[in-house]
């Protein structure tokens, strides 16, 4: 099978007076697995269904190949989706299920016996053929409908949320799967999920939406490192947030005066330098820095890099995690941090920082940015 590029032209849709999506532009490659992030509501199922034909933009046009397919119904477009409820024929066995398809195409007897097979061993379900989707696990019935979606050998597999009923072990499970599947078979994936941990761990690229707009097209890298706005930063995984006044630009590291807390170095990104965002002294701008990226120790380290936040505080809570303690400290005068550390080496007594032990934070100015410029 051979995956197809597919491009989005300034698509918008409105549902009467509600507006769903906004000028999305995004161009996802030839065999990317590519993933749609966002929350419930952000338009990214409705995404999803205009590329598969199901539903049709108001504005703007879907193009696979270079070809504009959004006057073509969906099974003109060689793109299959897989739903949420998988939408198995319960009446009919697995075989029967992903021989459907081939049916419908009048393909001969031996011809679907053969296809179906390779179907069923590609998707580890040789053995169940003569079941019925109500014998199956959530996981079995997620393997026949990709089964059953091959099929028609699609140059674009369309998955919506397709892991939301499972057990979050199976859900792993899969996902895994899925990803491995995805290099069997070579097409291209275009993924819809909520679950920011599910898009990071496959995604060859993400975009993530809010409110129908499209925030920020990226690798799971690019998204999660260096977020390009506010919504992204918060949305993908945990963070903390500063806001205050730039005081000192040098180069691309910049001082933000913080309330509560004092000067900041934080970096700015390549767009910030090239005039895109303009930061300059006395403009308001939101920083944020992952709380992994935050050292907490009980003594100051005898040498620092240049350019390093440091900061005392006192520790407002402990939670253990197993594989790393979660540290919400106080600085100064009230301000609340957050400081992930790993759990490297076994200890017998745990953490050496406990409940209401003053101590220090410190990170690099490298490993800040500023996600807001508000004005």
């Amino acid at each position: 099978m051979i995956g197809s590029d597919v491009t989005l032209q300034q698509v918008s849709k409105w549902f009467g007076e509600a507006q769903v999506l906004k000028d999305v532009a995004i161009h996802i490659r030839k065999g990317e697995f590519f993933s749609l992030l966002g929350p419930s509501g952000c338009g990214k199922t409705t995404l999803l269904r205009i590329i598969a034909g199901f539903e049709e933009p108001t504005h703007g046009s879907v193009l696979i190949d270079g070809v504009d397919v959004s006057p073509f119904p969906p099974n003109k477009r060689r793109v299959n989706t897989i739903f949420q409820n998988y939408a198995l024929f319960s009446h009919l066995t697995v075989f029967e299920n992903v021989a459907f398809p081939l049916r419908i195409k009048k393909q001969g007897k031996k011809e679907i016996q053969e296809k179906v097979e390779e179907l069923l061993d590609l998707t580890q379900m040789r053995g169940h053929e003569r079941k019925k989707p109500g014998q199956l696990s959530g996981g079995q019935k997620q393997r026949v409908a990709i089964a059953r979606a091959l099929a028609n050998e699609p140059s674009v597999l369309l998955l919506d949320e397709p892991l939301s009923a499972l057990d979050a072990k199976l859900r792993q499970h899969m996902l895994i799967e899925l990803d491995a599947l995805h290099d069997k078979v070579g097409i291209t994936f275009i993924y819809v999920t909520h679950d920011q941990q599910e898009a990071l761990s496959v995604s060859d690229r993400i975009a993530v939406l809010n409110e129908g707009r499209v925030c920020q097209v990226g690798t799971p890298f690019e998204i999660y490192e260096s977020p390009a706005d506010l919504f992204t930063a918060t949305f993908i995984g945990e963070t903390n947030m500063f806001s205050g006044t730039v005081i000192d630009v040098r180069g691309d590291l910049v001082t933000v005066d913080i309330k509560n807390l004092g000067p900041l170095l934080v970096t700015m990104e390549l767009s910030d330098l090239e005039g895109k965002r303009k930061i300059q002294k006395n403009t308001r701008v939101t920083a944020t820095i992952r709380p992994e990226k935050i050292n907490i120790t009980r003594h100051v380290p005898d040498t620092l890099p240049p350019d390093t936040n440091l900061f005392p505080c006192r520790v407002e809570e402990v939670i253990y995690n197993g594989f790393q303690s979660k540290f919400f400290v106080q600085v100064e005068n009230h301000f609340l941090l957050k400081a992930f550390k790993q759990h490297l080496n076994y200890n017998v007594m745990g953490s050496d920082i406990r409940w209401n032990d003053p101590a220090y934070i410190f990170w690099n100015a490298d490993d800040g940015y500023i996600v807001e410029v508000n004005s």
